[in-house]
């Protein structure tokens, strides 16, 4: 039974799914002015000499590139496996790629006009911000076992400096179990390739192995310690990379 604390209407802002796709676009937007002012005060100068260009320069190095790699790793990896968001996992680290290579040219001073290649940058920027927002997020939403708000929570984590939990383990068995499907999940996605964790749960999880078939068709591996009765143990891995 839903708790009155659990109950919202869906697609409303007292939908989960809504409010975490909310704030990320806060977050990005965010970004987005911040980056666009800073290129409009460089704009009077032309080079990371100047005070207005080095603010560019650091803002770029610092706060945007760390928002890149904490939306690849609580965002991006969670779909990057499932067999209806892999292409769209791969034109996102293209384009994260390019933004990256943009900001080594900007930090290291490697470009003449600064201002330039910020615009550039932003460019970028919007279109790479444009599929998370309309594909990647949708999608994260319908995913099987994703659980978007909590994704968005570790994006936040990440943001403010803090760190994913990766045990070893995954003691399921005191979860509720509305929550111990998503909870697996998220720990499958923080797995690099060749990686693996245990589960362990008081039933035989078929329906779980069923959705990891279903979401990441040959990407998984999934192989049983122990089997019941009252205990069982499976180790769950992620496929190298090119398997």
């Amino acid at each position: 039974m839903t708790s009155p604390s659990e109950v919202h209407i869906q697609g409303t802002g007292t939908d989960p799914v809504v409010r975490a796709r909310a704030a990320v676009r806060r977050i990005q937007q965010r970004l987005s002015d911040r980056l666009a002012d800073l290129t409009h005060a460089a704009s009077s100068g032309r080079t990371t000499d100047e005070p207005s260009g080095r603010a560019l320069a650091e803002f770029c190095d610092g706060e945007l590139r760390r928002h890149l790699a904490a939306g690849v790793e609580a965002l991006h990896a969670p779909a990057a496996g499932a067999a209806r968001t892999g292409l769209l996992v791969r034109a996102l680290h293209t384009t994260a790629e390019d933004l990256v290579r943009r900001i080594d040219a900007i930090a290291s001073g490697e470009e003449e006009d600064v201002p330039a290649a910020a615009g550039g940058l932003q460019a970028v920027l919007a279109v790479h911000f444009s599929m998370e927002q309309d594909v990647l997020l949708p999608a994260l939403a319908e995913l099987p076992g994703a659980d978007l708000p909590g994704l968005v929570s570790d994006l936040g984590t990440l943001l403010e400096g803090g760190e994913l939990e990766r045990p070893a383990v995954v003691d399921v068995r005191e979860i509720p179990h509305g929550k111990r499907h998503p909870t697996i999940f998220a720990r499958y996605a923080r797995l690099a390739p060749g990686e693996a964790f245990t589960l362990v749960n008081n039933h035989d999880p078929k329906p779980l192995h069923r959705e990891f078939e279903a979401a990441h068709p040959g990407g998984c591996s999934w192989d049983y310690v122990e089997s019941g009765p009252e205990r069982w143990l499976v180790r769950i891995g992620k496929a190298n990379a090119g398997v």
